[in-house]
């Protein structure tokens, strides 16, 4: 039996559909993650290696557009997804949006070929569904990467690894940006306030998962690196809407011990995102492409993060949520001013980025900016 770390009630760990929509029931969900002792990630040497070809695809994010037209730009290479449609395949399944996000991607460097799962989505029924319809095999995974411990990114985590697991690398690394991702989490923010999950460490053996603490910049499966912990260097502000629960009861929690100094004397901390990272590639002869997920830390500190990481200055691409939903104009504008002083090839707005944003980056830099939905295919390099 399992308990949920914030009202110590029983759950079996057998989740249904049903019992999906109680808070409590997040921490059974979670009965295939963890690790009571993370292992260290390799130390990223710089510069990280460079990829030849690196192709991201969305698996999960808030919008599905089946009729939108792809298109190319420069060597970039947009191709949505459409109907779940064959020569021989009459309407079935279709692909599941939901306020979260997934990312697989593919990196390809000489004959080697690499495959990294960033984030879950909201639920596992939308993860699995889709990674079924666009041919996701679970096997080929290398690694796996968990942005930040908000439900809508590592909400389908679990019913991922029930129904996969068997079929993944035995030891296939999980990496977390330090032990405040293992903290119990309320949220506090609009428009209701309620339990938003713990992982339980004590699952890990049953997944053969191998969970990987990189505060620092770390290489991922050999092509990608992490940026590592994100400082607050520019003008940017984190809002918290998750307040985190320190300690540890029954294999859910964080050790306080292990935690910033500033938040080990403490029952509950306002969460300030301090384990948030950034995934990142270095493309061959056109700079970074750098995965932000939600960005609590602000885009352009996960990006500077990025630069500073790898030694590398110019950015290819940017592709992610960007939590600027929540701020006024002004502060969305700010943004979209850095992402141009800062020459981004290509940004590419996901999840929390919200339709201010979208809209101001049409007006202020169009030529750099791409739509993506559920399902899209975002190809870079040959």
């Amino acid at each position: 039996m399992l308990r949920n770390p914030l009202n110590s009630q029983p759950y079996c760990c057998g989740v249904g559909r049903r019992e999906l929509i109680g808070g409590a029931a997040l921490a059974a969900l979670l009965s295939a993650i963890g690790g009571a002792r993370p292992a260290r990630a390799q130390t990223l040497a710089s510069p990280p290696p460079e990829v030849d070809r690196l192709a991201v695809r969305v698996l999960v994010d808030s919008y599905q557009f089946a009729v939108a037209p792809g298109r190319k730009a420069g060597d970039v290479e947009l191709v949505h997804f459409g109907w779940g449609l064959g020569p021989d395949k009459p309407p079935g399944k279709t692909l599941i949006s939901e306020f979260g996000l997934a990312m697989h991607a593919q990196s390809t460097r000489g004959a080697e070929t690499r495959n990294v799962l960033v984030d879950f989505g909201y639920t596992p029924e939308a993860l699995i569904n889709n990674a079924t319809l666009v041919g996701l095999d679970p096997a080929s995974l290398d690694a796996m990467v968990l942005s930040h411990v908000h439900y809508d990114h590592f909400g389908g985590l679990a019913g991922f690894l029930r129904q996969f697991g068997a079929a993944l690398k035995p030891n296939l690394p999980l990496f977390v940006g330090g032990e405040e991702a293992f903290c119990a989490r309320q949220w506090v923010g609009p428009p209701v306030k309620g339990d938003f999950g713990a992982i339980d460490r004590n699952g890990l053996k049953a997944a053969r998962i191998a969970v990987t603490s990189i505060e620092g910049p770390s290489l991922v499966a050999g092509h990608a690196f992490t940026t590592g912990q994100i400082p607050q260097k520019t003008f940017e502000k984190v809002l918290s809407p998750s307040v985190m629960k320190i300690g540890v009861a029954r294999g859910f929690g964080c050790y306080a011990d292990q935690l910033p100094e500033d938040e080990r004397g403490l029952a509950a901390a306002p969460d300030q995102f301090r384990h948030e990272i950034a995934t990142a590639y270095n493309l061959k002869g056109r700079g970074l492409v750098v995965l932000t997920s939600c960005s609590h830390r602000g885009v352009v500190n996960a990006i500077r993060q990025a630069q500073a990481a790898s030694g590398v200055n110019k950015v290819h691409a940017v592709i992610g949520g960007f939590h600027l939903a929540p701020y006024k104009e002004d502060y969305v504008r700010d943004t979209v001013a850095a992402l141009k002083e800062m020459d981004v090839d290509y940004v590419i707005p996901l999840h929390c980025s919200g339709e201010p944003f979208f809209e101001i980056a049409k007006a202020e830099i169009p030529a750099k900016l791409m739509r993506s939905y559920t399902g899209t295919l975002l190809v870079f390099g040959n």
